[in-house]
């Protein structure tokens, strides 16, 4: 019986850089198909080598095996054909991957310089990359946003314990997919505030990409997202965080001392019209004016 993976799997299989050559070789193939024993010779490797790899896929459901007589060819498997076209014909998380991420290491090791060893980053970094590619329609941007999911971590972690005497207080925002609700607060509170507040976002089950609804709604009050993107919720941004506002995602954000803690009962503009969108928007508005007001952050 063929297993079907989902984007996730795909995205794990397709990132070992053996196996995106030999998918890459068959998508290429002139009758998108191949044998063993030649595709080792045209990718310079042993053929038990390709051999154990080509079983992975082909246990996976990736690739389809058709015997003929004495020779075995073997195809990408027509459910999943045009999928791993689109990931292998991206710059997104296939072969590069290793190299992208071992350069976001030393590029964060240099901006951390002092303050993380490299060992501290790179485990934040390739888990940030994990965490990610969990998620669908991650894609090309995968590395680039994996970067930038790391660095907003370390930051937390170089935060650990919200202080009354700071000047910057750190709000995080929390819904279940960090597509909708939690970015339209955080865009809001971001524009308002400019940097007199630290904002931050997640979510306890996040979706691929923020709504294009959403995105409307913003641009609608000149609202920037500024690269905004859902992401999973982890522990040291609650921890640094001085407000934690949640949004309808019940008992998935941890709970620490010296944080206040903030619901707001929003309606999910998820399958929303835009009308309704408009007034969620409104309403996050107004939580967010008097969010503001209440912090009491000192006005350039």
């Amino acid at each position: 019986m063929d297993v079907k993976p989902d984007a996730a799997r795909e995205l794990r299989l397709v990132a070992d850089p053996t196996r995106a050559r030999i998918l890459r070789s068959i998508l290429e193939s002139p009758d998108g198909r191949v044998l063993v024993g030649r595709l080792a010779e045209e990718l310079g490797l042993r053929q038990p080598t390709v051999s154990h790899h080509m079983k992975a896929l082909l246990e996976q459901g990736l690739v389809h095996r058709q015997p003929d007589g004495r020779r075995t060819w073997y195809s990408l498997d027509e459910g999943h054909a045009d999928r791993l076209a689109e990931l292998l014909r991206s710059p997104g998380p296939a072969a590069p991957a290793d190299p992208v991420l071992e350069r976001v290491v030393r590029d964060l090791g240099d901006r951390y310089r002092g303050v993380f060893s490299r060992e501290t980053i790179e485990r934040y970094v390739r888990e940030s990359y994990d965490l990610l590619a969990e998620r669908p329609s991650a894609g090309p941007r995968l590395p680039s946003l994996a970067a930038q999911f790391a660095a907003d971590r370390l930051d937390a972690l170089a935060r650990p314990v919200p202080s009354s005497n700071s000047t910057v207080p750190t709000v995080l925002f929390v819904c279940v997919q960090n597509a909708g609700r939690s970015q339209m607060a955080s865009a809001i509170l971001r524009h308002l505030a400019g940097d007199r507040v630290r904002v931050r976002t997640a979510g306890s089950d996040p979706a691929g990409e923020v709504r294009g609804s959403v995105l409307t709604a913003l641009d609608e009050i000149g609202v920037p997202l500024a690269g905004e993107y859902p992401k999973p919720l982890t522990d040291e941004v609650v921890r640094a965080a001085d407000v934690v506002v949640t949004m309808g995602c019940g008992d998935a954000c941890p709970v620490h001392p010296g944080r206040r803690y903030l619901d707001w009962d929003l309606a999910d503009p998820v399958g929303k019209p835009l009308g309704e969108v408009r007034a969620i928007r409104d309403d996050i508005e107004r939580r967010v004016r008097e969010l503001l007001t209440d912090l009491q952050v000192a006005k350039p």
